[in-house]
């Protein structure tokens, strides 16, 4: 076509899409090796997962191992208090201040680390998330040792803390360090800090799938095809190399559920609007209590604090130390009336927000399920009776406790329902599950609450 000479003819646009249609023509052609590529990219991020679940795995494995063995210590150093039980630890447990000693120690150790590293303060699924939005960057290895041995002293002590959040700090920090050894792009680097964080959660729950979907549901808030592939090699990878040290049985042991009808479930009703309203108290005494806490200078000073706490728990109620898994199997086969029930809620709550207010490195993933497992068994257990409801059915409002606080408190429904599945082993509820942590869910946004793990990330960004 000819163009008239009193037209100007914008040449640099008609050389850029010839450039754009030349490069069409290539893509085109060369379609086949593009497919090629695409398929090699996912078998090599399937490939990348499972590396760094294999790493996972073996990382949590020690983790968890470690916390069993100071569990064992710390048991005995409790239930202990003479010379003459036969054990060769008595003398040793005999002596209160040889126990104090050690809980010093290892709280003094705890704060310096703390002091070193920041980041590994507290749970650690926050930082997680300020590092996958390029908020928060952290030195991989200093986090990784420190978070490990910090810990470890944090929950062996007597805190009522959990091992799921370190472990997914953990298991982000393995993917991380992976990136960076091989030399992988920044949003490859994100994938794999996310995979690593799955199979962190994978192993150290026994929950593979509740893995994947905690990373998609709560982490990353979005659905991406590679993330979901490199996430479920790592956590299926890091899930098998736990169960050759810890064994294939679920978490907790596989209660008798003995479910109500479908004209009894306005109760699974009511207890969820429960359940959302101590989900929000829950979020609000955290808040507080790491404000009340953090008034307190020097560092040593809150260390000799949670001493003298722990010792308090020791005396008064040994069973609520630690991460209180015991409880939950307790609760479930009915060992407790419903008084006792009642009074270990109050007890193992206020313990459990005021553990997590001292920034010592450890989760609340376990400690919460605790809180909702004594909540289902004391709501059943003072209910039934007074409805003409048969008792003896703690166990299945313990399953649904543990599910509609995670959901009120986290604000992650899908993860608490398959979580409490795969750590109970059983699939056989997810009905009421569902309904439970959806009303807990609802009941919770009305109130106002803000989702635990972003109000930690916002605590975290505004001291920066």
């Amino acid at each position: 076509m000819r163009y008239p000479a009193d037209i100007p003819r914008d040449t640099e646009k008609i050389q850029m899409s010839y450039k754009s249609r030349k490069l069409k023509r290539i893509n085109t052609n060369n379609m086949p090796g593009a497919i090629r590529a695409l398929g090699n990219l996912k078998y090599r991020i399937i490939l990348e997962g499972i590396l760094v679940g294999l790493l996972v795995g073996v990382v949590i494995s020690l983790f968890r191992y470690s916390l069993s063995q100071l569990d064992v210590l710390r048991n005995v150093i409790v239930g202990l208090t003479d010379a003459e039980s036969g054990s060769p630890l008595a003398w040793f447990a005999g002596h209160q201040w040889a126990g104090l000693v050690i809980l010093g120690v290892f709280a003094f150790l705890v704060s310096y680390f703390v002091f070193k590293e920041p980041y590994i303060s507290g749970s650690g699924i926050p930082q997680v998330k300020g590092e996958l939005m390029g908020r928060i960057h952290t030195n991989w290895l200093r986090v990784l040792s420190l978070k490990f041995f910090g810990g470890i002293m944090a929950i062996g002590s007597g805190l009522a803390l959990g091992r799921e959040g370190p472990s997914i700090q953990l298991g982000g920090m393995v993917g991380k360090g992976f990136s960076r050894l091989s030399g992988r792009l920044k949003s490859e680097e994100r994938m794999l800090i996310s995979a690593g964080s799955g199979a962190g959660l994978a192993a150290a729950f026994g929950a593979p799938l509740a893995g994947v979907v905690f990373v998609l549901e709560e982490l990353r808030k979005d659905f991406d095809p590679k993330v979901l592939l490199s996430t479920m090699a790592a956590s299926v990878t890091s899930e098998y190399v736990a169960s050759f040290v810890f064994g294939l049985d679920p978490v907790f042991t596989v209660f008798a559920l003995s479910k109500p009808t479908l004209n009894d479930y306005w109760m699974i009703l009511i207890l969820g609007v429960l359940l959302g309203a101590i989900g929000v108290l829950y979020n609000r005494s955290i808040a507080l209590s790491q404000d009340l806490q953090g008034k307190i200078k020097p560092a040593w000073l809150k260390a000799l604090i949670a001493c003298i706490m722990v010792v308090v728990m020791a005396k008064l109620y040994p069973v609520c130390l630690g991460s209180g898994h015991s409880l939950v199997e307790q609760t479930g086969f009915g060992l407790y009336s419903a008084g006792t029930i009642v009074l270990l809620l109050i007890v193992r709550f206020v313990y459990s927000v005021y553990s997590f207010g001292t920034g010592a490195p450890g989760g609340i993933f376990l400690p919460l399920l605790v809180l909702g497992a004594l909540a289902g068994g004391a709501f059943t257990s003072v209910v039934s009776p007074l409805v003409g409801l048969p008792v003896g059915n703690e166990a299945f409002y313990v399953v649904l406790g543990m599910a509609g606080l995670f959901a009120a408190i986290v604000r992650a429904p899908l993860t608490g329902i398959i979580l409490i599945s795969e750590m109970t082993g059983t699939l056989s509820s997810l009905l009421p599950l569902s309904l439970v942590a959806l009303i807990s869910y609802l009941t919770a946004e009305v109130l106002g609450g803000e989702p635990v793990y972003d109000q930690l990330l916002d605590r975290i960004l505004s001291k920066r």
